[in-house]
């Protein structure tokens, strides 16, 4: 008899993100498969900006396999005002995590980029190819340089063969982000999607609080409105004037894609993980379909002086079609709909 294989621990930072928490509900649905152990952390198990803290985690966990989505993350206003904070949180947090891995042994580690990262000024569709041929936008660029850092580091670790069970110490890993976009780098398009656990969130998936990755953002009085009060006729706010162009992936969808290039992509190379870009959609449309699925009937207006940010990074999921050309993806308003009765169903216990 051959020499029995070491089990599979897999450890999720972001555990209690949004798409760290569609994992979960995927894994628990039926994707676990014999032989894995889930382990999902959060910001309360460990302080990933802390090298100490990060290493502890690592020891006692001991993961063969890591799913990284723990970052810094915000919306496109927080981004501005904070962008040097985004930046030295999320280097912190990346190096201390790929670092850790190494140390422990990780035989593959697939992290979250995210379609931001990609130049500001650049031909589309974007591809796999072009994360660092020019600067990003100047709204997050703290938060892009952190996130393209993933894949410099992931690029430069050393290779060493793998020990008696398989596990090798520096191997090279994949790294995948959404895009709501997160390959090994993986890079996806904007995620919305329930389980998310707190408002701020929620404008991800909903124009009923405030966004991050550049989701429209909407007054505090209308995150009310939208969420206890859906056939006021009070009015909704959207921040800019509706016109950017985004790709909306669902949570679930994102997270059955993350299991994926955990298991069976093995490139060093980055994948974007996104709908096509025929499922592109403006800001207007996406704040249209959340009206309609809470069944909202006050005014909709567009606030123009605040900022649109970046107005399209339309991305090509055509090396993801490659190699699963029969995934389907969740239609863009059935995401919707089932997100917002998610976030009406559990709006008193959502964190405020």
């Amino acid at each position: 008899m051959g020499e029995p294989r070491a089990p599979t621990r897999i450890l999720v930072t972001g555990g209690s993100g949004l798409v760290g928490r569609a994992v979960q509900k995927v894994v628990a649905d039926g994707a676990r498969l014999p032989g894995e152990e889930w382990v999902f952390v959060s910001s309360k198990d460990a302080d990933l900006t802390d090298a100490a803290q990060t290493q502890a985690l690592f020891q006692k966990v001991q993961p063969t396999h890591v799913i990284h989505l723990a970052a810094m993350v915000g919306g496109l206003f927080r981004n501005i005002k904070y962008n040097l904070d985004f930046w030295r949180k999320n280097m912190h947090i990346n190096d201390n995590v790929l670092h850790s891995a190494y140390e422990v042994g990780a035989r593959k580690v697939v992290s979250c980029l995210s379609t931001c990262i990609f130049p500001d000024k650049t031909s589309y569709p974007i591809d796999e190819t072009m994360i660092h041929s020019g600067p990003p936008h100047s709204s997050n660029f703290g938060y892009s340089y952190a996130k393209r850092m993933i894949d410099v580091q992931n690029r430069s670790a050393p290779c060493s063969p793998p020990g008696p069970l398989g596990r090798g110490r520096g191997l090279k890993w994949p790294i995948s982000s959404s895009m709501a976009a997160p390959s090994p780098p993986s890079s996806p398009p904007m995620s919305l999607g329930p389980t998310t656990t707190s408002t701020s969130r929620m404008a991800t998936c909903c124009p009923a609080s405030s966004t991050r990755c550049t989701w429209p953002r909407v007054s505090a009085a209308a995150r009310h409105t939208l969420a206890r009060v859906p056939h006021s006729g009070s009015a909704l706010t959207v921040w800019g004037t509706g016109k950017p162009r985004r790709q909306f992936i669902y949570s679930l969808d994102l997270a059955k894609l993350f299991l994926w290039v955990l298991r069976e992509y093995n490139e060093v190379e980055p994948i974007i993980l996104s709908v096509g870009e025929e499922d592109e959609v403006s800001i207007r449309e996406a704040a249209e379909a959340v009206v309609e699925a809470m069944d909202f009937h006050g005014e909709v207006t567009f606030d123009t002086t605040k900022s649109d940010g970046q107005f399209k990074k339309t991305a090509s999921n055509g090396k993801l079609r490659a190699y699963l050309p029969d995934f389907r993806f969740t239609p863009f308003k059935q995401a919707v709909k089932e997100t917002c009765a998610w976030f009406t169903e559990h709006y008193e216990q959502a964190r405020k």
